[in-house]
């Protein structure tokens, strides 16, 4: 499962390796990535990123989380990443991700997402896909309600960042919508 390997018509979506550590630290370590996610540092640790990558395959095997590369189909460099955390008690998935500050407002985010959510219904047999933003980050929730997802929830405050509260706003999609979407 860990060397899945998901194609779209712009990206080939991989598994991390320790070659593209020194790419995620130069991507990640952009202040405006760690400023719009959770736990990504800044500035980025030397290290940070192998122990990151380190820890995917175990986690892929074991069926709790898959982390995926997404890099451009022309060329290996990665441009961001994205992956699922399974809640195997719910059958459900968390969905995050970033993408390098010099790749923004290109849809890649939306395309990865496509290909993400159809692999947690189709080779998982999820329930249910969900993902959340804080309130600053208007590209991340467009890219959730491009894929079909609902509004579940606007919570405020919610999350503690950089010295401040930030809302976050939660998006789910269903296996039901999924599937229903697809056939149109």
């Amino acid at each position: 499962m860990h060397h899945l390997i998901i194609k779209t018509e712009r990206l080939l979506l991989r598994p991390f390796n320790l070659n593209d550590a020194k790419r995620v630290q130069q991507l990640a370590g952009d202040k405006r990535i760690s400023d719009t996610t959770l736990f990504i540092p800044h500035p980025y640790p030397d290290g940070a990123a192998e122990e990151w990558i380190s820890t995917h395959k175990e986690k892929a095997e074991s069926g709790n989380e898959y982390v995926f590369a997404i890099t451009l189909k022309d060329q290996n460099d990665i441009i961001g990443a994205i992956g699922l955390v399974v809640n195997k008690t719910f059958n459900n998935a968390e969905a995050g991700y970033w993408i390098g500050v010099p790749y923004w407002n290109n849809g890649y985010v939306t395309e990865a997402l496509a290909s993400v959510i159809k692999f947690a219904f189709t080779e998982l047999n999820l329930n249910k896909v969900h993902a959340h933003y804080m309130a600053s980050n208007i590209a991340s929730g467009k890219a959730m309600i491009k894929n079909g997802m609902q509004k579940e929830g606007y919570f405020r405050k919610h999350i503690f960042r950089n010295n401040e509260y930030h809302d976050a706003i939660f998006y789910g999609i269903l296996r039901e919508e999924y599937l229903a979407n697809d056939k149109k």
